[in-house]
């Protein structure tokens, strides 16, 4: 027998969808003849089972300014603790979801896309995503808020250009400055800051420990556990 599967306009899965707010427009949709299929998991289920809501921390910043440090042991906090959280880091995409894709401007902006796009429905599913990416451009990162509306957090990892230098865990300063690396950011391509920011954490006047701290206090006012 049978089981009838119920559909459900785009819109419902992301009410952006068709309002020409951008990429995320159905404008942009190049497939045809496709249907979106309604969960019979609802968002309140999905609350009820994790404890908590879902939400996607997007942490932007320089090279070195320490996103991937603070990201992973966020996350190992939030996990002990028992929140359902996940990070999507820029090198870690970049060896599957975007190998394909390099450091132009085009390239950057498509890499974010597909973030977003990816973190919203990491959000969708209960989980609290912390995304861990340069992400440069203030468009691009305004695309990816728009993927995720509401649930969207930007974070500031904030550290100056000399610091972040000095820090160069990679090297890739180095051979930015040698001319080694094109449109590397803050150096050859351009780092636009966030107007305004949900959360900003300095890095150069916190060290890891109290950075950690401060982000787990936000979680912890944002997205409130529920207790059995």
């Amino acid at each position: 027998m049978s089981t009838m599967v119920p559909t459900l306009p785009l819109q419902h899965l992301n009410p952006h969808i068709g309002d020409g707010s951008g990429m995320t427009g159905q404008g942009s949709i190049k497939s045809t003849n496709i249907t979106a299929i309604e969960s019979r998991v609802t968002l309140q289920d999905r609350i009820k089972r994790s404890g908590h809501s879902g939400g996607v921390l997007w942490f932007t910043g320089l090279s070195g300014s320490g996103k991937s440090t603070l990201a992973i042991e966020l996350e190992r906090r939030l996990f002990n603790i028992g929140y359902n959280v996940f990070v999507l880091d820029g090198d870690n995409v970049r060896h599957g979801l975007s190998s394909n894709l390099g450091f132009s401007h085009d390239d950057r902006t498509e890499n974010i896309r597909r973030i977003g796009e990816v973190a919203s429905l990491f959000a969708s599913a209960g989980f609290i995503v912390i995304a861990a990416f340069i992400s440069p451009y203030r468009e691009d990162r305004d695309r990816a808020r728009e993927a995720s509306a509401d649930d969207f957090h930007e974070i500031y990892v904030k550290a100056d250009l000399s610091l972040c230098e000095s820090r160069d865990p990679k090297g890739l300063y180095e051979k930015a400055r040698r001319g080694e690396i094109a449109d590397f950011t803050g150096i050859s391509a351009p780092y636009e800051a966030p107007d305004a920011p949900e959360f900003v954490v300095d890095t150069g006047q916190l060290d890891v420990a109290k950075s950690v701290t401060a982000l787990a206090e936000y979680v912890a006012a944002n997205f409130v556990q529920q207790q059995d």
